[in-house]
């Protein structure tokens, strides 16, 4: 059959170096185009001399699918034999390396369709698979594969200015310990700067000081000079890691956790005030129990029945006033953050953390130790109203996470996890070029 121009434009062969001279079909839905290798590489891959053609080989690989139907190309390779007796190569193939690499099974180009549809598509290994007519552990060893080379691929890591670090449990198994968290590590400048959406950066096993330094040690200086914020939980390492590694970039504590530990520590005063009232833990009738989750929400929120039930349940007994001050406390940080004037609101949490750092009356033990926690780290929650950084996406993509682990019925394999996390949220999308 002479070459049809039509079909290597609609099968889009013509992109590969080879024209479609035969097609058939067979018994499993597939469909199989026998194609010439157009201008041949001939020279030998040793001495650079021209060889004689001595035969063709057929090499069936895998493609994209056709109108949703799997193909394979049978790819009529030329094979010469070198005539430069001082050479000793003998017999050599046509080099077809930009079409597929060598012993593999599916084109390049496969191999980045396949990732395509992962990425931008949200498609399963399973129906990825079926498209190309490949088995589940083929296309997931190829995607995974696919994704290490994208992930490590020059300028991902170029733009980075505002880092976001968070730690994820990735194995709900008993008995673990930090060996089921791993550190996340989140670009978070597009948000910043409000050009984009927060993208995964990588991914380390455990929850340590030494996880994250060890990350930042293996970038290279310009990475870590280009670092101007860091946004983290309260967890103590990950302050210590950026402080050292990244000496110019400016640690914020998440607006999220501060909130978080205030409510832990009304959480607290609650329950040891109803146990010295009632002499018992929280039942149902039980003034402090009653308003249990009125107390941690924010006061604009409540509806008027919320509002009177709270105060109905604060003002119960005397001895509740340890809540009631504890609870203001809570609300006034809440307040501080949610100032539309970012320097209205930092003025009024240093105004709050100095006031609660020192001079607190007795009885108040939770607020007391709050505001020794809150003052140590005054540096990195002040910070924030500066920045306007927040680890919020980096919750979010921990989210995403999740959902991922979940539909996947869970992992067993970090590095399988953390390849098929980059795939999920890693912004991979806008570097596929690499492949």
């Amino acid at each position: 059959m002479q070459r049809s121009a039509i079909a290597d434009t609609i099968c889009r062969t013509i992109e590969l170096g080879v024209t479609i001279t035969d097609a058939a079909l067979d018994g499993e839905d597939r469909t199989h185009l026998f194609c010439e290798v157009l201008a041949p590489k001939s020279s030998c891959p040793r001495c650079e001399r021209a060889g004689r053609l001595r035969d063709h080989v057929d090499r069936e690989v895998a493609d994209l699918p056709i109108v949703g139907h799997p193909t394979r190309l049978h790819l009529r390779v030329p094979r010469y034999a070198c005539e430069n007796g001082a050479c000793g190569q003998g017999i050599f193939r046509a080099d077809i390396s930009a079409i597929v690499a060598p012993r593999a099974a599916v084109t390049r180009r496969t191999i980045a369709w396949i990732l395509r549809r992962m990425i931008l598509d949200k498609m399963s290994v399973s129906a990825v698979a079926a498209s190309v007519g490949l088995g589940w552990n083929t296309v997931n060893a190829l995607a995974l594969q696919a994704a290490r080379t994208v992930a490590s691929a020059p300028g991902r890591l170029d733009g980075v200015r505002v880092l976001g670090v968070d730690e994820h449990k990735w194995k709900h198994v008993r008995g673990n310990g930090d060996s089921s968290f791993v550190t996340v590590l989140v670009d978070l400048t597009p948000i910043v700067d409000g050009t984009g959406s927060a993208r995964l950066l990588d991914m380390v096993g455990g929850r340590s000081k030494a996880a994250l330094k060890d990350w930042l040690d293996a970038r290279d200086d310009s990475f870590r000079d280009r670092i101007r914020v860091v946004t983290m939980d309260g967890f103590t390492g990950y302050r210590t890691a950026t402080a050292e590694a990244l000496d110019k970039a400016r640690a914020v504590m998440d607006p999220f956790h501060v909130v978080h530990l205030a409510a832990e520590k009304l959480t607290v005063c609650r329950q040891r005030v109803q146990h010295d009232t009632c002499g018992h833990r929280g039942r149902t009738g039980d003034p402090l129990y009653g308003i249990r989750r009125p107390l941690l929400t924010r006061i604009a929120l409540l509806t008027d029945k919320q509002k009177a039930r709270l105060r109905s349940g604060l003002e119960a007994h005397e001895e509740h006033v340890a809540v009631s001050v504890t609870y203001a406390i809570y609300q006034e940080l809440i307040n501080a953050y949610g100032q539309e004037n970012k320097r209205d609101g930092k003025i009024a949490m240093y105004k709050l953390l100095k006031r609660i750092h020192t001079g607190v009356p007795s009885g108040l033990a939770e607020l007391a130790q709050l505001g020794r926690s809150l003052w140590a780290r005054r540096a990195e929650i002040l910070a924030y109203f500066d920045t306007g950084a927040s680890n919020g996406p980096v919750e979010a993509i921990n989210g995403r996470l999740e959902h991922l682990r979940g539909i996947a019925l869970g992992f067993r394999n970090l590095n399988h996890y953390i390849l098929r996390s980059l795939i999920h949220s890693g912004g991979l999308a806008q570097h596929l070029d690499a492949l």
